[in-house]
Formats: structure tokens, C-alpha cells, sequence
């Protein structure tokens, strides 16, 4: 990483903010250490050489699209349910003219990574998930108040501070986040992770805000029950059977899994995963329903079979997330046929199965 200045580009458009032209090295101790990968770029390691702190370093080639997610993250970042940017650099990494974007490390993890750390002996309860959704919420929330649409919220994105208990939870990936109308569907390009797709985007319509909105109905879905309420019967992240589902809001609540789950839980799902995106809540309303407002008290201690079906999913989930990966370098795509990126198997699809016929035995 040298101390190149970067060269003026008349065609990039200037940051409204302070950045920092010297060598990255210059303050922060960088280590080959890789935390995650985003949609735009790895995330290293760091420390700040006189502070001591760790950070976590993400490396995206500048370009129009990678500065307006720098620029719509910083914003966002004053929010504290959004990981923090704290020095953004425009300099060269491996001879390309590169950002280099300085956050706040979040040592506890993916949301769900977490999840799968919880001593087994203990129970993941239905107030447990309504304390997560309120923090997603809370973050959706800040964003929405931007009139910005984050675009790709998943577990993935949704990072915890540290390893403790009351550690917080904050949203991170601007990759496909973009500034939308209240007023107008502004937003026409098909960005999205399979599993968590509102219908409006699959259907090439235009759109706005409220398909975050969906996306928040899914993760509500998998924290309850610990799988997804859409999902491939075929060896694709998203198949054509799961894409008319997606289309016709079909979706269930299988009684194995869903029997201790309140009314109240199931009914806020059912109207975030509503089909027109017109009749979907906005996040606000969200945030007021007693289920989330009230959580402390409200919500039942309902141990959930989230944990134990999460394992089971989650065995060869590494093998799902890494088909989602390749999907995602090509959902700005121009055609169905481009997305067709397959996995080995469909472990969601044959876990459910296994799971119905020894219920069904029982």
C-alpha cells in the first residue's frame, strides 16, 4: 500500500467529507488476517498504531458505484445500530486506485454465527429473537429516515460488537445500498441475495424502501424457526419453483416448528412478507407493534427450536453461503439465466423433508 496521492478523476464524484490521502500503513498496523468478504471487497484486520485498537480494513477498487456505498455508509454511520466508519482512504492497493475503509471491529460475529455459539444446554426464546429484531429494526429505521434502501439485509450483514452478552448488534454492507424517493419508485436494478428477495424485485419492477421491509419479514422467519420460509427444491440458490413462491407470498408455518410461537409473531411476519409491497408496513409501524416495542415484557420466554434446527441446517450451510456469494457477483443481471450458479446439493430442501416424514412417524 503506498503513499501514492490519488490521481483526479474527473468522472468520480468528490467526497462530501474529509478523507485521507497517505498510506494506510502510515497509522494502522494492517494483518493478512481476512474477517469476511463483502459484495465490493475483502475485510483485513488492522490496528491503529498509537490507539492500539483493533479495526477491520475493507479494500474496494474506487469507482462511481464503490463511493457511493463509502459515502451512504458514513452518513449512516452516526446511527448506533450501524457499524462505524472511522478513516476512509483514497490511495492504491496492488497498483489499482483503490478505497480503504477503516471500521470498527466487530468481534462477536455474524448474527447466526453467534447464534450457533450458544451453550446448547440453554434455550433460544421467542423474547431472545424479538430483542434482535429490534435492534435490526432500530437500523433499518435510521436508514429508512435517510430515505436510503440498504438492499441486501441478511444475518450476514448483521455483525455483533464483542463476544458478551449485552454486546450490540449493528448492520454493515452498503454494497447495495442506494438513496430512494418517498414519493416515486426510484429503484429498477435487481440487487438482492436469494432467500431473502421481495417479489417486486424479482419481477423487475420498479421499486422502493419497502423491499427491506420483506427482508426483514425472512430473517423474523429463520429466527423463529431457524430456516427460511422460501427456499430452492433444486440445486440452485433460487430456482424457478422458489421464485413463484416468492412471487405468491407462499409460504407456512409448519406446527412442529411453529406451535410455541405467539399469534403476535406470526401475524408481524405475515404482514412484512405481504406480496404488494403498497400494503407492507413501513418500518416505523414495525417498530410500534407490541412485539417489538414492549419486547421486555411482552413477549413470552417461548424456547424455540431455532437452535437445534439451525445446526442441522447449518452443517453444510458454508456450502449455501458460498453459491449466495457467486449469485451475488451477478445479481445486477441483465437476464434470468445469469444467476443459474448451482450448489452440490440442496441441503435446505432435504432437511425439511427428512424433518416432515419423521414427524410424520411420530
Amino acid at each position: 500500500m503506498t503513499s501514492n496521492s490519488a490521481a483526479s478523476t474527473v468522472s468520480l464524484t468528490p467526497f462530501p467529507f474529509e478523507t485521507k490521502r497517505n498510506a494506510v500503513t502510515d497509522d494502522y498496523e494492517v494483518r493478512n488476517e481476512v474477517l469476511g468478504i463483502g459484495i465490493n471487497g475483502k475485510v483485513l484486520t488492522c490496528f491503529h498504531r498509537q490507539r492500539l485498537h483493533k479495526c477491520a480494513l475493507k479494500i474496494i477498487p474506487d469507482s462511481a458505484k464503490a463511493r457511493r456505498e463509502v459515502i451512504l455508509h458514513k452518513k449512516a454511520s452516526v446511527y448506533p445500530n450501524i457499524v462505524r466508519i472511522l478513516d476512509i482512504y483514497e490511495n492504491k492497493h496492488s497498483n489499482q486506485q483503490s478505497l480503504l475503509i477503516v471500521m470498527e471491529c466487530m468481534e462477536g460475529g455474524e448474527l447466526f454465527n453467534r447464534m450457533k455459539r450458544i451453550d446448547h444446554k440453554s434455550s433460544f426464546t421467542e423474547r431472545q429473537a424479538a430483542g434482535i429484531m429490534h435492534s435490526i429494526c432500530k437500523a433499518v429505521s435510521q436508514l429508512h429516515s435517510m430515505n436510503v434502501a440498504h438492499r441486501d439485509l441478511k444475518p450476514e450483514n448483521l455483525l455483533f460488537t464483542s463476544n458478551e452478552e449485552e454486546a450490540e448488534l449493528k448492520l454493515t454492507d452498503f454494497g447495495f445500498a442506494k438513496e430512494c424517493s418517498d414519493s416515486i419508485k426510484n429503484l429498477t436494478t435487481p440487487c438482492y441475495t436469494p432467500y431473502y428477495v421481495a417479489p417486486e424485485v424479482l419481477s423487475k419492477q420498479s421499486y422502493d424502501k419497502t423491499c427491506d421491509i420483506w427482508s426483514l419479514g425472512v430473517i423474523m422467519y429463520m429466527l423463529l424457526c431457524g430456516y427460511p420460509p422460501f427456499y430452492s427444491k433444486h440445486s440452485l440458490p433460487i430456482s424457478p419453483g422458489m421464485k413463484t413462491k416468492i412471487r405468491a407470498g407462499e409460504y407456512e408455518f409448519p406446527e412442529e416448528d411453529w406451535c410455541m410461537v405467539s399469534d403476535e409473531a406470526k401475524n408481524l411476519i405475515q404482514a412484512m412478507l405481504t406480496v404488494e409491497s403498497e400494503k407492507r408496513p413501513n418500518i416505523e409501524t414495525i417498530l410500534k407493534s407490541s412485539w417489538l416495542s414492549e419486547f421486555t415484557t411482552h413477549v413470552p420466554k417461548t424456547p424455540l427450536n431455532t437452535l437445534h434446527v439451525l445446526m442441522e441446517e447449518l452443517e453444510q450451510w458454508d456450502d449455501v453461503e458460498a453459491a449466495i456469494c457467486e449469485t451475488n457477483k451477478y445479481n445486477r443481471m441483465p437476464s434470468d439465466e445469469e444467476i443459474n450458479i448451482s450448489t452440490n446439493d440442496n441441503t435446505i430442501s432435504q432437511r425439511r423433508q427428512k424433518r416432515q416424514n419423521n414427524n410424520n412417524k411420530e
